[in-house]
């Protein structure tokens, strides 16, 4: 199999400089060096999953997806791309560690004083998200749900720029935010830290409990970085990327930048990734319903 002959473009569909970018420039490292092709990313928050889907079924264009993936189908009609029928399942790389902070004028230190001190000032408080449907924004809404407090959303065009936003005290008091983006803000001491959303603590912040352990118990937005590629792509080349980038993500170096970065490495086969999916994009439509999210014509 002559496979890769080209340089692989890897389609970011999501504003830069969040978690995907930074895995798959780590992953990118390693496949030049071993395959001798460089990994080339393209950063398309409109069309990378259109795009994508229409690409050339060869191997030499993937699509990086997140959260906003699994959630698109349950808020978006009149997609214009098929989230199953147009994409196979390569693998899933990270588990992203989400992180609750909230900006220093919010006296709270915990969860707790976290709730009580939004249920004193209802419709006071706004939370930032990385996009209307992203996993931020999703966590932000079951959030409401569980605690029974009156928030505002406001949205912007990426991690980056919630998080910087919110750092700088402009408008908004609170993020679900990658911690990846988060953690520099974090350490700065720009923003507090109260709890992550996933079942484990993370192993860059172990003394932050998790948004469970704090008292919401059941709560768990852990969105996977995942690999597809066009429908129609052979499967010894979806067999060859698949085991090619497990074998990268558990390389030491790369397995730790990963863990720093606030996400867990993982590696799946095609198969595992196809569990995976189905399984979110049932989990996050009940989500929507529960949270009367308004359903919306996707962008074109």
């Amino acid at each position: 199999m002559n496979y890769p002959n080209a340089p692989i473009r890897m389609i970011l569909p999501y504003a830069a400089g969040g978690p995907g970018e930074l895995v798959a420039n780590l992953i990118g490292q390693k496949l030049k060096a071993r395959w001798g092709q460089p990994l080339v990313t393209d950063v398309d928050p409109q069309a990378g999953l259109k795009n994508a889907a229409r690409a050339a079924p060869d191997g030499h264009t993937l699509v990086l997806v997140s959260g906003s993936y699994y959630i698109n189908p349950a808020i978006y009609r009149k997609m214009p791309y098929d989230p199953v029928g147009d994409f196979a399942p390569v693998s899933l790389l990270a588990s992203i560690f989400n992180l609750l902070v909230v900006h220093p004028s919010v006296p709270a230190r915990t969860l707790g004083e976290l709730v009580a001190y939004a249920k004193s000032k209802p419709g006071q408080l706004k939370y930032a998200s990385s996009g209307y449907g992203s996993a931020p924004h999703l966590a932000g809404e079951l959030f409401k749900i569980m605690t029974g407090t009156d928030l505002g959303h406001v949205e912007y065009k990426g991690h980056v720029a919630g998080a910087k936003a919110l750092a700088e005290g402009r408008e908004v008091h609170m993020m679900f935010d990658a911690i990846s983006t988060a953690l520099p803000h974090v350490k700065a001491g720009e923003v507090r830290a109260l709890a992550v959303t996933t079942p484990q603590r993370a192993p860059v912040l172990p003394e932050v409990p998790t948004v469970a352990e704090s008292g919401l118990i059941g709560f768990d937005v852990s969105p996977a970085l995942g690999v597809l590629a066009p429908i129609a792509t052979p499967p010894d080349i979806i067999n060859k990327l698949s085991l090619e980038f497990g074998a990268i993500l558990h390389l030491p170096d790369v397995s730790s930048a990963v863990q720093a970065a606030g996400m867990l490495p993982m590696g799946s086969t095609p198969e595992e990734f196809s569990s995976y999916r189905s399984a979110a994009f049932e989990r996050w439509k009940k989500l929507v319903a529960l949270a009367h999210i308004n359903i919306q014509d996707a962008p074109r």
